[in-house]
């Protein structure tokens, strides 16, 4: 069986002590073990709310506040890296934010078992990693299956939010989604994005930031 092709690499960053102290300590308390079974909201956060799946939440800075200013509906940030998972826990824990969970899995395999079809009210995607060499545009996670499965996991008028400082992946972007048929533009996220590091990072380099948000049909 092939195996598919990863859009991301595990980089050994270093974790610091209070990351890893979140890691053993907070993790237990709003982390969710990967399953091959899909997961009840209701269940898992204790009441009926609008879903929104983060996919690579990194530091947890923009989750943390999106997930504060919206209190009224429930996150689950999917991340990879041990410092960036570390980092959100200690913020949700400052925050005291019970309407975040966290799964530290590849994403893609979190979106096509874990999640209920027509469950979310929203997917956000900010900064994924480019993969600025063509040579290796094949590892971006915004390809056609990725737009399918995505579709099949938002629920009818739900929002896929993605942003990037990379021109040539914006346009990627719109194309695959426009061209999937499942989706229509839209005027706005599910909620307003905060500023980023990376956004900060590219406009330092003078890359335009774009925010393209998609409406499922």
């Amino acid at each position: 069986m092939n195996r598919p092709i990863r859009s991301y690499v595990l980089r050994q960053g270093r974790t610091t002590r209070a990351q890893q102290r979140a890691l053993e300590e907070l993790y237990p308390k709003y982390g969710l073990p990967f399953t091959q079974t899909e997961l009840n909201p209701m269940e898992v956060f204790g009441r009926k709310a609008p879903l929104v799946l983060e996919i690579g939440s990194g530091m947890g800075e923009t989750t943390a506040a999106i997930a504060e200013a919206c209190p009224g509906a429930d996150f689950i940030a999917v991340e990879v890296h041990g410092p960036g998972i570390g980092s959100l826990l200690n913020r949700v824990a400052a925050k005291d934010l019970r309407n975040v969970r966290v799964v530290r899995h590849d994403a893609v395999e979190v979106l096509g078992r874990m999640i209920p079809d027509a469950a979310l009210a929203a997917l956000h995607l900010f900064f994924p990693d480019p993969w600025p060499k063509k040579r290796h545009h094949k590892r971006r996670l915004v390809q056609p299956q990725f737009a399918a499965l995505a579709a099949r996991k938002l629920a009818p008028g739900g929002i896929l939010h993605a942003a990037t400082d990379w021109p040539d992946y914006a346009e990627e972007i719109e194309r695959v989604l426009t061209e999937s048929g499942d989706f229509e533009k839209a005027e706005s996220g599910f909620a307003p994005r905060p500023a980023t590091k990376f956004e900060a990072r590219g406009k330092r380099l003078g890359h335009p930031i774009r925010d393209l948000c998609f409406r499922r049909r």
